[in-house]
């Protein structure tokens, strides 16, 4: 699904990523850990589309299509999500009408018919009972006064409606207790299927505990230097990423 060849990204003139590659396929949840610095939200906003971020050499293909090529309406509606760490607040738009909007862009770029008032409405309140969302709050500016739980849990809220295809999920564990982390990585498990893929950048193993991945993978000095299976992560939880830094 997603393929990404020696890539290399600079934001503000300074290297970042540096001859990145990995290989994602269809149905498989990867890991990406790495230390502070090594330039994971920078892959996941580059993925994304969001300015500022220069490629300067690589490739990055999405089922065979340039993805760089993309703006990010286009990658959106080709099924990219990115999940953010710190998700932001729009006062004055409520929840629930910006992800129908969002939702019937993206289905009218996709040559789809938009979905009725009703029909969202009805899937829109499973979702929430699911995620253990207060309904109510949805009728709200979009994450206006919400707690850091709530907040990822309308991330996963807006997954669970949009069905993307790709997610990339940016440490969507921070600032979670551990009650909000089991319900946020329920709503994600719940999304896992043949035909879609999941990037989950974290930098703890208590995340890879709800989230089992297919694959863990180091990221260092802006490139892969490690990769393995879930046992990888155990080894970083209690080595940590000294020896892949020094490496890198």
């Amino acid at each position: 699904m997603l393929h990404i060849d020696n890539l290399h990204v600079s934001v503000a003139d300074k290297p970042i990523i540096k001859g990145l590659t990995l290989d994602l396929p269809a149905g498989e949840v990867h890991a990406i850990m790495g230390p502070n610095g090594a330039g994971k939200s920078t892959l996941s906003y580059t993925l994304a589309g969001r300015a500022g971020y220069e490629v300067t050499g690589g490739a990055a293909t999405l089922d065979g299509e340039d993805l760089l090529a993309m703006d990010p309406a286009a990658r959106a509606a080709r099924g990219v999500f990115l999940s953010f760490q710190y998700p932001l607040e729009i006062p004055g738009v409520p929840a629930l009408t910006f992800v129908r909007t969002a939702l019937n862009a993206q289905r009218k770029a996709r040559g789809e018919a938009e979905i009725g008032a009703p029909e969202f409405l009805k899937r829109a309140r499973a979702t929430a009972a699911a995620l253990k969302m207060d309904f109510e709050m949805l009728r709200r500016g979009l994450n206006v006064g919400f707690s850091g739980g709530e907040k990822k849990r309308m991330e996963i809220f807006q997954m669970a409606l949009l069905e993307p295809r790709l997610l990339i999920l940016d440490e969507t564990d921070s600032g979670l207790d551990i009650d909000a982390l089991r319900i946020v990585s329920e709503g994600v498990n719940a999304l896992r299927s043949e035909g879609r893929s999941m990037l989950v950048i974290t930098h703890y193993q208590r995340l890879l505990d709800y989230i089992r991945p297919d694959r863990v993978h180091v990221l260092a000095a802006g490139r892969i230097v490690a990769s393995g299976g879930p046992e990888l992560a155990l080894e970083l939880e209690r080595e940590g990423y000294d020896k892949y830094a020094s490496a890198a």
